[in-house]
């Protein structure tokens, strides 16, 4: 049993990790600030799940906290932090750009002084494959570089990249960031393009489809995404020693205790595809709407995950089809019955 902070412990990824890690036996503390950026109810609703699991406590605070957030590791000691906790979203970035440097900047260099004064045996942290941005080698590799996101969110991702790179370097505590690859599934976020797809479809509404429908996303299934996190949380990076003089790194690795992973589906589907599962699975057909491209969008993503099938034999198992029937199973029960 190890003690394990989850920060973001009410969000969608957070939620699904906490009931994973809890079952496994850890002693977990949740933390989550159940701000208003989509229906605090499913959150409220996904926190009492968790709060019914022994082993499971909660503290509702923010990463904006330092002397809360000191306070709690001083007392509580943590094994592992996994930092899910930040202002998500490309599009919101664009309207609300200072929440993204409160939470995902400034939250997340209190997140590091705290792992630095109250050690812990690793850190995993919640990076995006938005931080590819204008890249166009396909797949989406951890070796390639990433200087030109799209979007203010991709940006604090890749700031998140960084920071803990120099943490490692000086204090060598070991990091891990996890590039995630459109996570879906039951209890998701409703600002996502799924979650809002299924609501119009079944409601008759119409469905917005960016870029002609021209895109393509490597959608990955939340169990997929929580199996591989706690694979790798006793799993913390050691220094690449064996090539201290060669400053040619790829930009996951490092002399630090640092890596950088894919966590994807590695199988990406259009999204016109994606919508014609879902009226499949519904039982009624999208009434579309065909937009031009939206700032900050990436017309295609696809991961790489050789780095990461090598560490933990991570292979996902969810196709869309599977996983889109979970969620569409789970959106009729929870908003339909």
């Amino acid at each position: 049993m190890a003690k394990v902070l989850i920060t973001g412990a009410a969000g969608f990824i957070g939620f699904h990790l906490s009931k994973l890690l809890v079952q496994a036996g850890h002693d977990i503390t949740g933390i989550d600030t159940l701000n208003d950026y989509y229906d605090v109810n499913l959150k409220m609703d996904r926190l009492n799940i968790l709060k019914a699991l022994p082993g499971f406590r909660f503290l509702a605070t923010s990463i904006c906290e330092k002397e809360d957030l000191d306070k709690l590791f001083k007392e509580q000691q943590f094994t592992y932090v996994i930092n899910l906790a930040a202002q998500a979203g490309v599009r919101y970035s664009i309207d609300k750009p200072l929440k993204y440097i409160d939470s995902n900047l400034i939250g997340f260099i209190n997140i590091l002084e705290a792992c630095r004064n109250y050690p812990v045996k690793h850190l995993i942290f919640a990076s995006s494959s938005s931080v590819y941005g204008a890249n166009r080698q396909i797949p989406f590799s951890t070796s390639q570089s990433t200087d030109h996101p799209l979007s203010l969110y991709g940006a604090t991702k890749k700031a998140n990249e960084m920071m803990a790179h120099s943490y490692a370097a000086m204090y060598n505590i070991p990091c891990t960031g996890l590039r995630f690859f459109t996570v879906y599934g039951p209890y998701g976020r409703p600002d996502m393009a799924y979650f809002s797809f299924t609501k119009n479809i079944v409601e008759g509404k119409t469905i917005q489809v960016f870029n002609e429908g021209k895109m393509m996303r490597d959608f990955t299934y939340i169990d997929d995404i929580t199996s591989a996190i706690s694979l790798l949380l006793d799993k913390p990076p050691v220094p690449n020693t064996t090539r201290m003089d060669d400053s040619n790194f790829s930009p996951a690795e490092s002399y630090a205790p640092y890596h950088i992973y894919n966590i994807g589906n590695n199988q990406p589907v259009s999204l016109l595809h994606f919508i014609e599962v879902l009226e499949q699975l519904i039982g009624k057909t999208a009434v579309k709407e065909f937009l031009p491209m939206q700032k900050g969008d990436m017309e295609q993503t696809f991961a790489d995950i050789a780095d990461l099938h090598a560490t933990i034999g991570y292979r996902p198992h969810t196709s869309i089809e599977q996983g889109l029937g979970e969620f569409v199973k789970w959106y009729k029960a929870y908003y339909l019955v």
